[in-house]
């Protein structure tokens, strides 16, 4: 996969060379561009917004910036083609990758993802998207390329999407019901949560099919070493070594969490039929 950034802020990004997505890159996995915005302004302030029309506070982001921009990104020319490749922030010691995924599974994969339709997909965090979910983040971790458009102020000019649209599939996207300063903190959290579900990129499957969300609960809690530990100690049954009780347990605390503290998940899952009866008898208690 290959992810491009478009920002003013470029060294913003830096976490993304980091941690398990420095592993990616390092192993060839993914590859992150990363773009500064100012570099298509061709005024001698390298201004990238304006007032907006109409009146009201704050200043609008130009399409005459954007335009050019996203069309170098997309076809990688201009200065697109100079910024090159992040490389990853120390070197990790090589690591067997557990389940060898072939050029054409991925490929598969992108084409499912995308129905056919190959353009990159052209995220636009903002609070006025369509909330971020894990399953957009499952759906985004089979494409081949996701480019990123970091706004600032009180947005992007409208026009830059409606244009985008001839080449990009465009999504707007937001975090939450919050606004946040600028695009790249919640291109951070979106890039971390697609690229771990990568295949090769977390060393166990299991890691991400069992974490909160991939079945619409939360996840129960986690114990390590040692048993006790300031007199609390770790709940039986996951030292007794019967798997089915292990399981049966973890899904029981699953429920009871996601019962507290998102109900709404559980109603989501019984209107599904997600929950059988002994779920149900789990959740009565």
């Amino acid at each position: 996969m290959r992810l491009d950034v478009v920002t003013i802020f470029p060294e913003y990004l830096d976490p993304l060379r980091h941690a398990l997505l420095g592993r990616a890159i390092e192993r060839g996995i993914l590859e992150v561009g990363v773009h500064n915005l100012r570099d298509w302004a061709h005024d001698v302030h390298k201004s990238v917004d304006d007032t907006p029309f109409g009146g009201g506070p704050g200043m609008v982001m130009k399409p005459e910036v954007w335009g050019p921009a996203l069309d170098d990104v997309v076809a990688l020319t201009g200065p697109a083609a100079a910024d090159g490749v992040l490389d990853s922030a120390l070197p990790h010691v090589p690591a067997t990758v557990p389940e060898q995924v072939s050029a054409q599974d991925r490929g598969e994969d992108a084409a499912a993802a995308s129905d056919g339709d190959r353009r990159p997909v052209l995220v636009v965090p903002t609070p006025g998207g369509a909330p971020f979910t894990q399953d957009t983040a499952q759906r985004w971790s089979g494409e081949d390329r996701l480019v990123f458009a970091c706004g600032r102020y009180e947005g992007i000019d409208q026009r830059v999407f409606d244009d985008a649209a001839q080449r990009y599939r465009v999504e707007e996207v937001s975090l939450g019901d919050y606004v946040l300063i600028g695009g790249e903190v919640a291109v951070l959290v979106m890039a971390e949560a697609v690229v771990r579900l990568i295949p090769g990129v977390l060393g166990n499957r299991r890691s991400h099919e069992e974490d909160s969300f991939q079945d619409g609960l939360l996840e129960g809690p986690a114990y390590t070493k040692p048993r006790v530990w300031r007199d609390l100690e770790v709940p039986a049954v996951l030292t007794s070594g019967d798997h089915g009780k292990v399981d049966r347990w973890r899904r029981d605390q699953a429920l009871l969490r996601t019962a507290r503290q998102r109900p709404d998940l559980i109603e989501a899952a019984r209107a599904r039929g997600d929950l059988d009866r002994q779920d149900l008898g789990v959740l009565g208690e």
